[in-house]
C-alpha cells in the first residue's frame, strides 16, 4: 500500500488555514474567516465517522472534543451526524452512503480502510460534499487532512527506544510489532521508527499486526520469543499502547524478568498505569484537543463552502497536494506524566493511582 508523502505546501487549492501552528492560532484563524464569509450560517449537518470503539481515544476524547468545538464555531445550531465502524470497512462505506442521503454538508472521515474508503470519498465528491480526512489519510479525493506528524511517532519511539537501550543496543534484538496494513498511518509509524533504528539495534522479529489487535500482538510476541530465546530480547517497538498491552503480558507468560522497554502509542489510560509501575517504558502523548479543534474548524469552513487553508501538504496514493495540518507530539515517559496528560485533564491522578498503582504513583511524587 502506498503511504502519505509529506510536502511542503506551495500553491494550495485551499487557501483560509495560514500560518504556523502555534498552539491554538490555527483555529482562531479559521473561525474568524469563516464567520466573516458563512455561506451557510450555523444550521450545519457534520458527518464524523470513526473507524473503531477498541482504542479509548475515539468514544472518550476525539467524539466529544469534536462535538464541542463544532458547538462552539456554530452556537449550537450545527448538528454533528456520527456513526462508529467497529473495525468494520464496509460496515463504513454504508455509513457514507446512509449520511449522503441525509444530505451532510461535510464529512469527517477516519479511515478503517484507506483504500477501501476510496470509492465513497468520490461518490461524495460529485454530490458535492467535501471529505476531511481525520487522523489517517484515505484515498480518493479528500479536501483537506488533519492529523499528528505519524512520521514523527515512529521515529519518537525508535529514538525512546534507542535512549532505554543504551550500550545494550549491541547485544541482543529487538522485536518490532507495526500496526494494521489497512491503517495508512502504520506505514508511516514504521518507516519513521525504521529512520530512528536502522543500524543502530538488531532486529530480530518484524511482523505487522492485524487490525492492531492486542491479542495477534500477544500471539506474535510469543513466537518471536520462542525464535530468538527470551533472554536475547532486549527491546519491543511496539505501536501503539493497546498493543503493548499484549506484548507485556506475553513477556510476563514467559517469565521474562526484568521486563524489556516497551513503546507504545495514545496514552491510554491502561498504558499511562503500565509506565507508572514501569511495565512499558514509554508512549506517544498526541494533544487530542488540538487535532479535535482543528478537524472541528476545518469541518466548518468545508461545510460552509468557505476557502480554507492549510500549513502544510501531504500524497496519498491518489492524489497530490493534499492539504494538511500536521501536530506535534510528545514522548511520554515516567518523567512526563504529570506535565502531560495529568496537566491537560486527559487522566486524572485518582484515575491513573488505584489501589494497584498508589505506590508508585507516590514514588514519582504525581499531583493530586
Amino acid at each position: 500500500m502506498s503511504v502519505p508523502t509529506r510536502r511542503t505546501a506551495v500553491a494550495l487549492a485551499v487557501t483560509a488555514l495560514a500560518g504556523p501552528l502555534a498552539g491554538c492560532g490555527e483555529a482562531r484563524q479559521v473561525a474568524a474567516r469563516a464567520h466573516r464569509r458563512p455561506a451557510r450560517g450555523d444550521a450545519l449537518r457534520i458527518g464524523l465517522l470513526l473507524p473503531e470503539n477498541q482504542t479509548a481515544r475515539y468514544e472518550r476524547f476525539d467524539r466529544p472534543l469534536i462535538e464541542r468545538r463544532v458547538a462552539e464555531l456554530t452556537g449550537g445550531r450545527a448538528r454533528v451526524v456520527y456513526a462508529n465502524a467497529k473495525q468494520d470497512a464496509a460496515l463504513q462505506n454504508q455509513q457514507i452512503e446512509t449520511m449522503l442521503t441525509h444530505r451532510v454538508h461535510v464529512l469527517v472521515l477516519d479511515a478503517v480502510d484507506a483504500r477501501a474508503v476510496a470509492g465513497a470519498v468520490r461518490r461524495a465528491k460529485d454530490a458535492g460534499v467535501p471529505v476531511l480526512a481525520y487522523d489517517r489519510l484515505a484515498e480518493g479525493p479528500v479536501a483537506a487532512y488533519t492529523s499528528f506528524d505519524n512520521e514523527e511517532v515512529g521515529r519518537v519511539q525508535g529514538e525512546a527506544l534507542l535512549r532505554a537501550l543504551g550500550d545494550r543496543a549491541r547485544t541482543g534484538r529487538i522485536v518490532m510489532l507495526n500496526g494494521s496494513v489497512t491503517d495508512p498511518n502504520a506505514a508511516v509509524y514504521k518507516r519513521g521508527a525504521h529512520r530512528a533504528l536502522d543500524g543502530r539495534v538488531g532486529i530480530g522479529r518484524e511482523f505487522d499486526v492485524q487490525e492492531w489487535k492486542p491479542e495477534h500482538a500477544h500471539s506474535h510476541m510469543r513466537s518471536a520469543l520462542t525464535a530468538l530465546g527470551k533472554d536475547r530480547v532486549i527491546g519491543v517497538y511496539c505501536a501503539n499502547d493497546g498493543m503493548a498491552g499484549g506484548v507485556v503480558q506475553a513477556l510476563k507468560g514467559a517469565g521474562v524478568s526484568p521486563l524489556p522497554p516497551v513503546t507504545g502509542q495514545d496514552a491510554e489510560l491502561a498504558a499511562v498505569q503500565r509506565i507508572v509501575a514501569g511495565e512499558q517504558y514509554m508512549s506517544v502523548y498526541k494533544p487530542y484537543a488540538r487535532a479535535a479543534r482543528a478537524a472541528a474548524d476545518l469541518a466548518v469552513a468545508l461545510a460552509r463552502g468557505e476557502p480554507v487553508t492549510a500549513p502544510a501538504a501531504v500524497d496519498s496514493a491518489t492524489a497530490r497536494g493534499v492539504p494538511a495540518v500536521l501536530l506535534p507530539v510528545v514522548a511520554l515517559t515516567r518523567d512526563r506524566v504529570a506535565d502531560t496528560v495529568l496537566k491537560d485533564g486527559l487522566h486524572s491522578r485518582d484515575e491513573v493511582c488505584t489501589a494497584r498503582y498508589a505506590a508508585a504513583c507516590d514514588r514519582l511524587d504525581l499531583p493530586g
